[in-house]
């Protein structure tokens, strides 16, 4: 076999039956064995686990893993996908890796910039030092990382495919650059569990510059989970059982609890869909049309289905004003479909733009929507 596939995990599974893919138990120096091969054998920064999240495992890769000409790495939730939406074979791997240099999952287009999200979810000065340290020790990647990091585009997931040669290069340059930000920043500063795990979030990102830098061919596939979260699953169920039901408030509190409990839910790497946050929107929405008028748009629809393409679309039309290109079919869509004054307002509310540019993108759409 001259491939193999590691699927990173923290808990059982159900193994995939290829043995391509071979199960890695990540952060094992401070948990139970799962049975699994493990990444605290050999030379390891297993212990280091909740600041690296995966990456205890691609470091265990890269220092232990000698016998196959490629390499790569999934979860034991997430796989990359061929054309069929099926999980690869050897076969089709070896294949694409003759014409390709790396395999990873479709860049993921952000609302906002990578560098405004993450200072939303995260501790912003960690993506900062991390920035200082490649303009110190790689200095030809710091122009692309600036540029990226105020773009809209990310990998996510951790999970690439290539020769070892490349993964191994790739993880030198990573490490080294984490090792010294790990100097430099502090990691016990009270945060959860999730926050801590900054690493293992910025190198997702990392793995685009370094991909743009070194002008590798990439072939980017779709990724398929083996399960929805149930947490996730859950969520949405139950948001859509609110919204059925018209109780605003309710889906409004809930959505509030769910957050605390998990904060991650809202990060756009890793609410893939999107669907949580437009249901946030969603409920914003509603909550103040009830306020403003004492009635809201779930009477006219309340299946979540149908409200997440509908707001999917109102946030397309936004942007279409915004860039100066909205058509007559944008224009109709806000009248066909009732589209409220207080959508709008909300709507470009959350745009990652100036209050004056915010007050006159919706003094447009108003105009038309109310011509």
């Amino acid at each position: 076999m001259k491939i193999k596939i590691f699927a990173l995990t923290h808990k059982k599974f159900e193994v995939p039956q290829d043995k391509m893919y071979q199960p890695l138990q990540v952060g094992r120096e401070e948990k139970e064995d799962l049975g699994y091969l493990c990444d605290n054998t050999g030379d390891n920064i297993s212990a280091e686990n909740c600041y690296y999240s995966e990456l205890t495992g691609l470091y265990w890769i890269w220092k232990n893993v000698h016998t196959y000409k490629y390499v790569g790495t999934c979860h034991y939730r997430r796989y990359l996908l061929n054309e069929q939406e099926k999980i690869f074979t050897e076969a089709e791997y070896l294949k694409l890796l003759k014409d390709y240099d790396l395999i990873t999952t479709k860049r993921v287009v952000l609302n906002n910039s990578y560098h405004y999200g993450f200072a939303t979810n995260h501790n912003i000065h960690a993506l900062d030092m991390t920035g200082e340290v490649i303009k110190e020790l790689y200095p030809e990647y710091y122009d692309t990382f600036v540029q990226l990091e105020n773009g809209t585009e990310t990998y996510f997931g951790n999970m690439i495919v290539t020769s070892k040669k490349w993964f191994d290069t790739y993880c030198e340059w990573l490490f080294h650059i984490f090792f010294e930000v790990q100097k430099r920043i502090c990691l016990e500063n009270g945060e959860d569990d999730y926050h801590k795990r900054v690493f293992g979030f910025i190198s997702e990102f990392l793995l685009l510059v370094w991909v743009r830098v070194n002008h590798l061919k990439v072939y980017e596939c779709k990724v398929g989970m083996l399960g929805e979260k149930a947490e996730t699953r859950e969520m949405k169920e139950q948001l859509a059982s609110y919204f059925f039901s018209m109780d605003v408030f309710g889906a409004k509190t809930y959505f509030a609890e769910m957050l605390k409990k998990r904060p991650d839910v809202l990060m756009e790497a890793s609410d893939i869909t999107g669907e949580l946050k437009l249901s946030m929107q969603i409920i914003a929405t509603m909550d103040q049309e009830l306020q403003r008028t004492g009635h809201c748009y779930l009477r006219k629809e309340n299946r979540f289905r149908e409200l997440i393409t509908l707001f999917t679309r109102l946030n397309a039309v936004i942007r279409a004003y915004l860039s100066g290109q909205v058509t007559e079919e944008d224009r109709r869509f806000l009248i066909e479909q009732s589209v409220s004054e207080t959508a709008v307002k909300v709507g470009v509310f959350i745009l990652p733009i100036s209050a004056e540019q915010k007050e006159e993108l919706e003094t447009e759409i108003l105009k038309d929507l109310n011509a």
